[in-house]
């Protein structure tokens, strides 16, 4: 994409001009019931075209992220293809990556999943190219703790994935299980608290033999594949067991998966460093994006200006028009909006 096609970009989200997305009520009641929620075609097509087109250079060394080598060029083109696995946190230096983290329309959903105040925190792309691993049981408060926990994932396909080339299988129901602490000091996280958890090791590990965590999620009836077609999106939220299998066909399975959280929440995590907490009152809010709403916490701004709460508040920011407190309630089209509550004084 050009310079004056991304300023585009930013000039119609600057007056709100994408199509906003509105949750129903019954998608809201699955994502609790379920522990996920599959939104079709949430990213328009052109837009994931973008984000497969960089990929592609990237495989065949036209482009590049800061910081992450390219494939060295007197390799073959099979090679080529399977040089990158996984890149965490290209938001922070890639601008193509900052504009999916606080796309519109993904933050829309998350604003009724887990809003109206939306902490970004993290991206990753994953290329899992044919033959290219996937990632066992595990649950994703597990790596990065939020306080209180309003973690959820938001995994956007860019290819069409399915059983074969290596989608998403979720369980529903473990969303109400606990975060199972680790016993090979992988994370500090985990619910240490209640008395009779288990710990467990070597959470991701895709053998079930070596994973602990595949013993408790194995014991659940069900098991569900999320398929998936270009330009969905899939909430998650942070306790599901989730995993993926090896890509076993001859096809791609590319994803662009970023995190979030309610951003008054607490945050002490930040991709690559130390939990926070000894220099900076045990949080690391500072270091992620406001994308949504407001908060009483610090906050970065973008640092590509990719519209969002941070930089453009009176469109993205809080959306409080008048002092009357306000809940998220269905409406008589059975959609999830902000309702004023009729008598402030016995708010409770």
């Amino acid at each position: 994409m050009s310079i004056e096609d991304s300023s585009m970009v930013f000039a119609e989200a600057l007056s709100r001009a994408h199509k906003p997305y509105r949750v129903r009520v019954a998608d809201y009641m699955a994502f609790r019931r379920q522990g996920y929620l599959r939104v079709k075609s949430l990213v328009a097509p052109d837009e994931v075209a973008d984000l497969a087109a960089f990929t592609d250079d990237m495989m065949a060394g036209r482009a590049t992220i800061p910081g992450v080598p390219a494939p060295p060029a007197d390799i073959s083109e099979a090679e080529r293809r399977l040089h990158y696995e996984r890149i965490h946190m290209p938001h922070r230096v890639c601008e193509l990556a900052e504009r999916f983290l606080l796309h519109p329309r993904i933050v829309d959903v998350l604003e009724a999943l887990i809003g109206p105040d939306i902490l970004a925190l993290q991206t990753m792309l994953f290329f899992k190219q044919p033959g290219q691993a996937g990632q066992g049981f595990h649950q994703d408060s597990y790596y990065i703790p939020t306080q209180p926990d309003t973690l959820i994932g938001a995994w956007l396909a860019i290819d069409a994935a399915d059983e074969d080339n290596g989608c998403l299988w979720m369980t529903p129901g473990s969303q109400h299980e606990p975060i199972y602490p680790d016993c090979d000091g992988a994370t500090r996280q985990g619910d240490t608290i209640l008395s009779d958890i288990d710990s467990i090791q070597a959470a991701s590990h895709p053998d079930v033999a070596v994973n602990t965590l595949a013993r408790i999620a194995l014991d659940y009836d069900t098991e569900i594949k999320i398929e998936a077609e270009p330009g969905d999106v899939i909430f998650f939220g942070g306790h599901i067991f989730h995993r993926s299998h090896q890509n076993s066909s001859q096809r791609s399975r590319r994803a662009f998966v970023s995190h979030y959280c309610n951003a008054r929440s607490r945050v002490p995590w930040n991709h690559g460093l130390p939990y926070a907490g000894e220099d900076n009152g045990g949080a690391a809010n500072h270091e992620h994006i406001l994308a949504r709403g407001a908060t009483h916490l610090p906050y970065a701004q973008p640092k590509f200006g990719t519209p969002c709460a941070a930089n453009t508040p009176d469109i993205y920011g809080e959306r409080l028009d008048d002092h009357r407190v306000k809940s998220m309630m269905g409406d008589d089209n059975g959609f999830m909006v902000l309702v004023p509550h009729d008598d402030v004084d016995h708010d409770h």
